[in-house]
């Protein structure tokens, strides 16, 4: 089976030893400006580099975020993980693995406290609203929780497995089918809550859908165990939508998500 164009595109992205050298400088720092990757590939003018940083970003391997007046560059593992889901994880398991880890295994604090992921799904923005809030959807990606929530502003959110909270908050913001920010807090953690933004936007007959999760006071255990949750959560969301089928990963042991 031929590779669909979209990862067919992170393939080529990913040839280039310049393009791969960034990911490198980001997988160490995640967070950098263009000034500071510029310094990766010292040779090459300001204007060489925003090329390759473009098409990083085009291929959905790095996402980009405003901070006040500075743009911020970030790895987004996701096309990283569906690659895992379609071939990978039938040979090398145990590789793969250290992979996904990719966005939390950093050498360096991080600058910014925040993590961004974004995946096009070949969908209606009603379809991914409906994935996001519907708890039978929810139940088949979300690690086998069900979402319940009025969907409101200072409403509460709450995913639950066996009658367990396992993940709650409250909405912060409700824009259907566009746009939802809700607090983020696991129950039974001394931290405080941070915050997780979904947006969504149509670009045809395929949408983009971008999560940011931010406002960590710290390097908190849920800072670092939600890098490694979402990319799993939004690639079986993509899975869910387009195919109707659960996505299945055989996780290793050991192997930590959110």
């Amino acid at each position: 089976m031929e590779p669909t164009e979209e990862l067919a595109e992170v393939f080529r992205a990913l040839s280039d030893a310049h393009r791969r050298k960034l990911l490198d400088r980001l997988r160490e720092r995640d967070g950098q400006t263009l000034g500071e990757l510029e310094a990766a590939l010292p040779q090459m003018t300001r204007f060489g580099v925003m090329k390759h940083l473009r098409v990083l970003e085009d291929a959905g391997l790095l996402t980009t975020a405003r901070d006040g007046r500075t743009k911020r560059h970030f790895l987004n593992p996701v096309p990283i993980r569906l690659i895992h889901d379609r071939w990978i994880s039938r040979f090398a398991e145990p590789w793969v693995s250290s992979m996904a880890n990719l966005k939390h295994a950093l050498e360096q604090p991080m600058s910014t406290l925040q993590h961004v992921f974004q995946v096009y799904v070949r969908a209606t923005p009603e379809q991914i609203w409906q994935a996001i809030t519907d708890p039978a959807m929810t139940r088949r990606y979300y690690y086998g929780t069900s979402v319940d929530s009025e969907w409101q502003a200072g409403s509460s959110i709450n995913y639950e497995m066996d009658g367990q909270s396992t993940l709650r908050g409250e909405i912060v913001e409700s824009d259907p089918p566009r746009r939802l920010v809700h607090t983020f807090e696991f129950p039974g953690h001394d931290e405080p809550p941070s915050r997780a933004t979904w947006e969504i936007t149509p670009m045809g007959d395929t949408c983009l859908l971008r999560l940011t999760h931010d406002g960590f006071a710290s390097e908190t255990e849920t800072y670092r165990s939600v890098a490694n949750g979402w990319p799993l959560i939004l690639s079986g969301l993509k899975t869910l939508v387009e195919t109707g089928e659960a996505l299945r990963v055989e996780m290793p042991a050991g192997a930590a998500t959110m």
